[in-house]
């Protein structure tokens, strides 16, 4: 049973290095919704690209073991999808998510 479970945890972890670059340009995506909404121009482009990644986060995030990146990834879907996102707390909340995901950085 253990060598199942090391060798799950080694298949996820080579996994996660594989796609830890399309977790980062999802971010990247994410900061700019958050700038957008900051400046005032959080257009229906960018409002789009932002849930779609923050989707797409909180869907795969929770496979990888990251419960609490999900839920965060899960109320940014939200948020952008509402009528005028407060710019500070969505900062806030990527900044959150960032955390949660990337600890070490």
């Amino acid at each position: 049973m253990a060598d199942a479970v090391d060798k799950t945890a080694t298949l996820l972890a080579t996994l996660w290095v594989r796609i830890r670059p399309i977790v980062e340009e999802r971010f990247a995506t994410l900061d700019e919704a958050a700038a957008a909404a900051k400046s005032g121009l959080l257009n229906a482009e960018v409002r789009s690209a932002g849930m779609s990644s923050a989707h797409k986060l909180a869907g795969s995030l929770g496979m990888y073991g990251y419960d609490e990146g999900t839920r965060i990834a899960r109320e940014i879907e939200v948020m952008l999808g509402g009528a005028n996102p407060d710019a500070a707390r969505l900062t806030r909340l990527i900044a959150e998510l960032r955390a949660s995901v990337f600890p070490d950085v």
